[in-house]
C-alpha cells in the first residue's frame, strides 16, 4: 500500500497565515514543493475549495480586479492553469487546476501560487464571508500522472473571523404567558451576518412597558458574542417590545415584538429545523452547528440535515449522540434526523425528523458512502421511503423541500407521514410547492428554515454564493417546549413560517355552528372529530355553514406592507393601511421569480432604471443581501443593479422630486417597459417574464409606513364541494413575507 507522506508527496505552505476577516481583501502566497517522488510530465497539484465558499471567483485574465491569481512554476517546466467552480467532488466542488504540459518537477522544485495577486493593482482575492474555524487549501496531488490525485497529509489552514460590529439584534420570545419569566438576547452582526466579538461598547434599553429584572444598559467587551439577560418578566398582559440606545441616544435596534397572555393554550417557539455541517457539505462542524443555534441564533429548536447519501454510520451515530446532548427540555429542544437526497424524478427532497434517538437512516442512495455495509437500508423513491417510516419502531415526520433537487408531491407524498411542505429557505420562496400540493388535494401546512450550509441555523444570511435569500424560520404553536408537544404541532400544521423576520402572528375561523375539527386528517386517519367554534391554522374542520369569519392579527417590528388573504390559490382580499389619498412620491418597484423548479432555476436581473423629466431625491434597497452587489445611482436619474432572484423578489424604493411627473423606464436583460409616473397607482402594475413567476411589479407607497400591529376579520365562503383552504400571507415594509398554514374546511366527508 501507497503510505502519503509529506517527505514523498511534497508538502504545502501558505503566508500570511492566521485569523483573517470575514469578506475582507486578502493576498496569499501558496507554495507547494515536491518530495522525494517530485511531480511526473503531465502530472500536476489541484487546490480544492468547498463548495459553501464564496470568496471571489479565481481568475487570470484582469490584474486589477479581485481574485487575480498568479502561477510561477521552474523555468523547465510548462503547465496548464485552470480554476473549474464545479471540477470536483462533493463537497469539494471548487478547483484551481496546475497540470504540468511540458517537463517534470524533481525533489525540492516548488509551484508558487499568489492568490489574489496584489502587485498589478488587484484588490486581492475576497475571503468567504462567513467564519470558518479552519478554512483549508485542500491539495491533492497526482504525483504519477496517472490521474489518480491523493491529498496531502497537511494541507495549509487558515481562520476565517468575524468582522467589527454593524447591526444589533434583539430577540425575545414571540407569546408567553403573563408573569412568567423571559430572557432578552443581544448580539451584534458584522456587515455580512456573522455574530461579532469586537464589541466595545455599552446599550442602553429602554422597553415599551415596564419590565422587572430588566437592566438599564448592557456592557459588551471584545470577546463577547452575545448576552442574555434571563429572569425578565412583566406581570400584566399586552405587548412587549425592547429599543436599544447608544449612549448618545441613536436607536441600535428594536427587538421583535413579544405577546403576553393569560393562559394561552399555545406559545410560540421559533425554529430552523434544517442545515448541514461539515460532515457533509456545509461548513464548521455539527457541534459548531448545534452551538450557534441555541447560543448565537437563539433559537428554541434546531435539527440537522445532512445528505443521507453521504453520512456514514459513524456520523450518524454522532447526530444521534449530539442531538441528545444538545436536547434540553423547557430551553432548547433538538430533532434528530436527515435529508433524504432522492432525485427529484424519485421524489425529490424531503426532510426527516425522528421522535428520538436510535433511529435507522433509509437512505436514498449510497453515492457518497460506499463502504457502508450493504444490509444497510437504501429507499431509492419516495414511496419506498415512506413505506419504511411508517414501519420505523420510532416515529418521524417529513417535510418536502426544494434544495439542489426539488421535492415533487405528484410522485411522492404520504400524508401519515409527511405533513409540510418548505416554501421558502436560502434557496429561495417556492409558493408553487404548496400549490402543488393543494392541486393533488393534500393537506399540508407551510414551514421556512434555512437550509443553511455556513453553519448559522436561524441565522443564514446568503453572503454573495449561490444561495440567493436569507434562510426562513417556523414559529411552532406548542403546548410546552418538548419533542412531544413539536410533534403534534407538526401533525396538526400548527404553525407559521417566514423568511427569517420573528413576528406574531395568528390566524383563526369562527363558525356559527360548532364545526368537528380532527386532530389528525381523516382522510388518512381513522380518528374521532372534536366539537369547537374555532379552528386555528392549520386544523382541518368539517363545516356545518355556508361561511366563517376569519380573524387575522399581525404584530411586527417594521411596519406592515400589506397583508394577502387567499383561498387556495384565489385572492380573496388585500388588505392595505392606506388609500389614495395617502400617496404621494414614493414608488417601489419589485422584481422576482425564478427560471424553473429546477438547479438552474436562479434568474440574473441586470440592468435597471432611469427617470425621464423627473429625479430620485432617495432610495432605498429591498432583499439586497450581497452587499457587494447594492444598487447604484447616478446623477439621480439612473439606478443600476446586478441581481439574482430564486423565486424571492428583490426591489428598490424611490421617493421623487415629483410624485406625478416624467416617465419611468425599466431596462434589464429579462424585460423593459416604459410607464409613465402619473399612471403608477396603489394597485400593483405587473409585467410578466416567463418562466416561473418571472416578472417585475410597480406600485405607490405612502412617503412613511406607521402600520406594525392590526386585526382583521373576514367572511369567507366555504365551498360547497372539496377543500376550502384559507391561509393569510403577509408582506413587510423591509422586504419580510410571513405566511400561515392553511386552514382546511369541507362540508361533506371524503375518502381517498
Amino acid at each position: 500500500m501507497l503510505t502519503i507522506t509529506s517527505e514523498k508527496f511534497g508538502y504545502a505552505e501558505i503566508t500570511p497565515g492566521g485569523d483573517f476577516e470575514a469578506g475582507s481583501y486578502q493576498s496569499f502566497e501558496y507554495v507547494y514543493t515536491a518530495g522525494l517522488y517530485g511531480i511526473d510530465d503531465t502530472g500536476g497539484i489541484n487546490v480544492i475549495f468547498r463548495l459553501a465558499n464564496d470568496q471571489s471567483r479565481i481568475q487570470f485574465d484582469d490584474p486589477k480586479a479581485p481574485g487575480y491569481t498568479t502561477v510561477v512554476l521552474p523555468s523547465h517546466v510548462k503547465a496548464d492553469i485552470s480554476y473549474d467552480p464545479r471540477g470536483h467532488k462533493r463537497p469539494w466542488y471548487k478547483v484551481f487546476r496546475v497540470n504540468l504540459v511540458k517537463g517534470n518537477l524533481q525533489q525540492g522544485d516548488t509551484i508558487h501560487i499568489r492568490f489574489g495577486d496584489r502587485r498589478s493593482g488587484s484588490p486581492g482575492i475576497r475571503m468567504q464571508t462567513f467564519c470558518q474555524n479552519d478554512f483549508e487549501f485542500r491539495t491533492l496531488v497526482d504525483i504519477f500522472s496517472n490521474q489518480n490525485y491523493l491529498q496531502l497529509p497537511d494541507s495549509p489552514r487558515i481562520k476565517i473571523v468575524p468582522g467589527m460590529p454593524a447591526h444589533w439584534i434583539a430577540v425575545l420570545p414571540t407569546l408567553i404567558d403573563a408573569g412568567k419569566t423571559f430572557r432578552l438576547s443581544l448580539k451584534c452582526e458584522d456587515e455580512w451576518g456573522n455574530p461579532s466579538d469586537q464589541i466595545d461598547a455599552t446599550v442602553y434599553l429602554k422597553p415599551s412597558i415596564p419590565v422587572t429584572g430588566l437592566p438599564e444598559k448592557v456592557v459588551f467587551r471584545p470577546g463577547k458574542f452575545s448576552a442574555v439577560l434571563e429572569g425578565l418578566s412583566v406581570e400584566k398582559s399586552g405587548s412587549l417590545s425592547i429599543a436599544l440606545y447608544d449612549p448618545d441616544g441613536r436607536l441600535l435596534a428594536i427587538s421583535n415584538p413579544m405577546q403576553l397572555q393569560e393562559n394561552p393554550t399555545y406559545k410560540h417557539f421559533w425554529g430552523d429545523l434544517h442545515g448541514q455541517s461539515r460532515e457533509t457539505v456545509g461548513t464548521n462542524t455539527a457541534d459548531d452547528y448545534f452551538t450557534f443555534a441555541r447560543d448565537l441564533a437563539f433559537l428554541d429548536i434546531t435539527g440537522h440535515q445532512g445528505n443521507d447519501f453521504q453520512i456514514t454510520a459513524s456520523f450518524w451515530q454522532h447526530l444521534d449522540q449530539l442531538a441528545a446532548k444538545f436536547h434540553e427540555p423547557g430551553r432548547f429542544i433538538t430533532l434528530p434526523g436527515y435529508e433524504w437526497s432522492g432525485n427529484s424524478g424519485l421524489g425529490g427532497d424531503r426532510n426527516v425528523y425522528f421522535a428520538s434517538e436510535g433511529a435507522t437512516i433509509y437512505r436514498s442512495s449510497h453515492a457518497l458512502v460506499p463502504d457502508e455495509p450493504d444490509e444497510d437500508p437504501e429507499c431509492y423513491r419516495a414511496d419506498i421511503l415512506f413505506e419504511a417510516l411508517r414501519k420505523s419502531r420510532i416515529p418521524s415526520v417529513v417535510f418536502a423541500h426544494v434544495g439542489g433537487r426539488y421535492a415533487d408531491l405528484s410522485i411522492g407524498h404520504d400524508g401519515r407521514t409527511e405533513h409540510a411542505v418548505e416554501i421558502h429557505s436560502a434557496w429561495g420562496t417556492f409558493e408553487w410547492l404548496l400549490h402543488q400540493a393543494f392541486e393533488l388535494g393534500h393537506r399540508v401546512g407551510v414551514v421556512c428554515h434555512s437550509d443553511d450550509h455556513k453553519c448559522r441555523p436561524g441565522a443564514s444570511h446568503p453572503g454573495a454564493s449561490l444561495f440567493g435569500a436569507y434562510g426562513g424560520l417556523t414559529c411552532y404553536l406548542m403546548e410546552e417546549l418538548n419533542r412531544d408537544s413539536l410533534f403534534e404541532a407538526i401533525r396538526r400544521r400548527h404553525h407559521y413560517g417566514t423568511t427569517g423576520n420573528r413576528v406574531y402572528l395568528d390566524v383563526h375561523a369562527k363558525f356559527a355552528t360548532p364545526a368537528l375539527v380532527y386532530p389528525r386528517d381523516p382522510l388518512h386517519f381513522d380518528v374521532h372529530p372534536e366539537e369547537a367554534s374555532k379552528a386555528i391554522m392549520g386544523d382541518i374542520a368539517q363545516v356545518f355553514d355556508t361561511d366563517c369569519i376569519v380573524s387575522v392579527e399581525i404584530e411586527s417590528s417594521v411596519p406592515i406592507e400589506r397583508v394577502e388573504l387567499y383561498d387556495t390559490t384565489t385572492l380573496l382580499d388585500t388588505i392595505r393601511f392606506y388609500t389614495d389619498e395617502d400617496l404621494q412620491d414614493r414608488i417601489r418597484i419589485l422584481w422576482e421569480g425564478a427560471e424553473y423548479k429546477g438547479r438552474g432555476r436562479t434568474v440574473y436581473w441586470n440592468g435597471g432604471l432611469e427617470l425621464h423629466n423627473n429625479s430620485i431625491n432617495r432610495f432605498s434597497p429591498i432583499n439586497f443581501k450581497n452587499i457587494e452587489h447594492l444598487p447604484t445611482l447616478l446623477a439621480n436619474k439612473n439606478l443600476s443593479w446586478n441581481a439574482v432572484t430564486t423565486g424571492n423578489f428583490l426591489g428598490v424604493d424611490l421617493w421623487l422630486d415629483d410624485p406625478d411627473v416624467g416617465t419611468l423606464s425599466f431596462q434589464t436583460n429579462q424585460l423593459s417597459f416604459d410607464l409613465p409616473i402619473s399612471e403608477i397607482g396603489i394597485e400593483d402594475r405587473v409585467y410578466e417574464a416567463g418562466g416561473l413567476n418571472k416578472r417585475a411589479r410597480i406600485f405607490r407607497l405612502p412617503t412613511e409606513m406607521k402600520m406594525k400591529e392590526y386585526c382583521f376579520e373576514r367572511t369567507v365562503a366555504i365551498q360547497p364541494h372539496g377543500d376550502t383552504r384559507i391561509y393569510a400571507k403577509v408582506i413587510f415594509e423591509d422586504g419580510h413575507v410571513a405566511w400561515s398554514s392553511p386552514m382546511y374546511f369541507f362540508k361533506q366527508p371524503e375518502t381517498q
